[in-house]
């Protein structure tokens, strides 16, 4: 779609004003993690793993240096500096993996954990109560769409 195309039905109209609202969102968020990143004092690299860390802590999974690695598409040595980085500053901790004694696994550290409730706690409360209007099925739709543009952008295309 091009810039200032208009739209021939009201299908087209529909699906140009969820690109701008995706834009919007994407400008927002973007908005949000600069604003975060210069309140902690921290790059996007590092911003990024510690929020994956909190994501797969919740879930009830451990992370490895590989994982993150993976997450962050970044070298082991870009790794390595990363996690060096965010454990002299008292971020993470590097622990035996409690099953396996030869795996290492990376941990948030009470002090990171309380630090990031305390930047992003009430940009989550926000983002809730802007959910409390839409029902169950609008909910499931945006999750289902949400999904599905995260997709359709990570997705390698053909030339690829």
């Amino acid at each position: 779609m091009e810039r200032g195309w208009v739209p021939e039905t009201a299908r087209e109209g529909l699906v140009r004003d969820a690109l701008h609202a995706v834009r919007a969102f994407s400008d927002a968020v973007d908005r949000m993690n600069t604003g975060m990143r210069g309140e902690m004092d921290m790059n996007a690299s590092d911003l990024a793993a510690l929020r994956m860390l909190i994501v797969r802590e919740r879930r009830g999974r451990y992370v490895s240096p590989h994982d993150i690695a993976t997450h962050l598409a970044i070298s082991t040595a870009s790794t390595t500096k990363l996690l060096d980085r965010l454990t002299e500053s008292g971020h993470l901790e590097r622990r035996p993996h409690p099953h396996d004694r030869r795996a290492r696994i990376v941990v948030l550290s009470e002090s990171a954990r309380s630090e990031f409730a305390r930047h992003f706690g009430e940009r989550i409360r926000r983002m809730t109560a802007a959910m409390d209007d839409y029902g169950d099925e609008e909910l499931r739709a945006v999750v289902r769409f949400l999904g599905d543009m995260a997709e359709a952008l990570t997705r390698p295309s053909p030339a690829e």
